[in-house]
C-alpha cells in the first residue's frame, strides 16, 4: 500500500491507547495506516517516550503555557508538516475548539471509556467516568470510538463494546478492564476502518 493514511496521535498522559495502536501496527492489523507523529499537550507525558522508542517523531506543545489559540496554531503547523490525514485522540485531555474541529471534517477520532450517551460530556474523563458508573450501579459499561464534531463527545459513533461491571470493582480496576477488553480492541479497529477509506480516496486522486 503506497498511499497509506498518515496518522497523527494526540496524547496527554501515559499513552496506553497509543501503545495499543503501535502494537496493532506492528502486528499488521493497521495495513492501511501509518503513525507518523505523536503530539502531546503535556511535555511530561510518558506517551512521548513510547513514541520515541518506536522511532516515531514526538512533539510537546504545552497548552497551559501557550494558551488555546497559540496551542492550536502550533498543532495545526505540526499536522501540516507531517501531512496528517487522520487525527486520533488517544487519552488527549485538552478540548479542541469548534473552529479547529471544522477544519478536519470526519478526520478526528476519539475513544471514550463509556457507552455513549452514558457518562459523557463535560467533566467525564479518566477515572471520573468509571467512578460515575459505579456510583450509578450499572451492571454494564464499556467504550465508544466516535468521530469528533463541534460538540464534545458528539459525532458519529463508529464502534462500541460492552464490558461487565464486577462486584467489588474500584474505579481503577474497572478502568483497566474497560481498557483491556474494549478500548485497546476498538480503537485500532476503528482507525484501520478510517485509514482504509482515506487510503482509497488517495488512490483515486492519483
Amino acid at each position: 500500500m503506497l498511499n497509506k493514511a498518515r496518522i497523527a496521535v494526540l496524547v496527554s498522559g501515559g499513552g496506553t491507547n497509543l501503545e495499543a495502536l503501535f502494537n496493532a501496527q506492528a502486528a499488521g492489523a493497521l495495513p492501511h495506516g501509518e503513525i507518523v507523529a505523536v503530539v502531546s499537550s503535556n511535555p511530561d507525558a510518558f506517551a512521548l517516550e513510547r513514541a520515541r522508542r518506536r522511532g516515531v517523531p514526538a512533539y510537546a506543545l504545552p497548552r497551559k503555557q501557550l494558551g488555546q489559540e497559540a496551542f492550536e496554531a502550533a498543532l495545526t503547523q505540526k499536522l501540516r508538516e507531517c501531512r496528517a490525514d487522520l487525527i486520533v485522540l488517544a487519552g488527549f485531555l485538552s478540548i479542541l475548539s469548534a473552529d479547529f474541529v471544522r477544519r478536519w471534517p470526519d478526520r478526528i477520532v476519539n475513544v471514550h471509556p463509556s457507552l455513549i450517551p452514558a457518562f459523557c460530556g463535560k467533566g467525564y474523563y479518566g477515572l471520573r467516568v468509571h467512578q460515575a458508573a459505579l456510583e450509578r450501579g450499572v451492571r454494564v459499561t464499556g467504550a465508544t470510538v466516535h468521530l469528533v464534531n463541534e460538540i464534545p463527545d458528539g459525532g458519529r459513533i463508529l464502534l462500541q463494546k460492552a464490558v461487565e461491571v464486577q462486584p467489588g470493582d474500584t474505579p481503577e480496576v474497572l478502568q483497566r478492564r474497560v481498557m483491556e477488553q474494549a478500548e485497546w480492541v476498538l480503537l485500532p479497529q476503528a482507525v484501520e476502518q478510517l485509514s482504509a477509506h482515506i487510503a482509497m480516496e488517495k488512490e483515486d486522486h492519483l
